[in-house]
């Protein structure tokens, strides 16, 4: 939230908090996924850069698909132009999410290996795949998976972001509990987790 926001929800609480009951309740008959669109749409009408990253990572987070995204820009196009679609596909490219490349779109996923389970030790690890970054977390028989960007602006969180159980992204301070992939401070969405397995002495993850 930003800090205009925050200074409106001071000094005129009782307004601000109809402006947010009318946000809340106007999408009620909507499904997650298509209210979540419909606010990427939005977003890319008014060429908001910030609200266009925060609400792009919430639709992906509700189960929006890279290539949903794409369609429903191309579908709005009576309203929005090519401009405006240019302008919001480069700025997903610049954040470099791995299920936007050409190569992914269309894959149902798979799985993936990660690597062999004795060389993942116990703690963060940040690992650089082929096809994508991810944190591993591990104590004991618990192994975590996790994507490497933070779910408010879809920022990349470098290895240095973590100590001890807390990650916090570099950009607006939400921490997180690596253990739990809770955000813990500021936010209130937690970090994209992928389903993992262990087969034999290999890890693998799925997406």
């Amino acid at each position: 939230m930003s800090d205009a926001l925050n200074y409106l929800l001071k000094v005129r609480p009782d307004a601000m908090k109809s402006y947010f009951d009318f946000i809340k309740k106007s999408g009620t008959h909507l499904d997650k996924k298509t209210k979540a669109i419909i606010s990427v749409i939005t977003k890319v009408d008014n060429q908001t850069e910030t609200g266009f990253k925060q609400y792009l990572s919430r639709a992906l987070q509700a189960g929006v698909t890279p290539d949903e995204i794409i369609d429903s820009l191309f579908i709005a196009f009576p309203s929005l132009g090519l401009t405006k679609i240019i302008w919001a596909i480069d700025i997903i490219l610049k954040l470099d999410i791995p299920d936007f490349r050409v190569e992914q779109l269309g894959l149902g996923g798979d799985w993936h290996f990660i690597g062999k389970l004795i060389e993942v030790i116990d703690g963060v690890s940040r690992l650089e795949l082929d096809e994508r970054e991810v944190f591993v977390y591990r104590h004991g028989k618990t192994i975590k998976v996790y994507d490497t960007h933070c779910p408010h602006q879809v920022t990349n969180i470098p290895k240095l972001a973590v100590s001890g159980h807390v990650m916090t992204c570099p950009k607006h301070k939400w921490k997180f509990d690596i253990r739990t992939g809770k955000c813990i401070v500021v936010g209130d969405r937690p970090l994209k987790e992928y389903k993992s397995k262990v087969d034999g002495n290999k890890l693998y993850a799925f997406w």
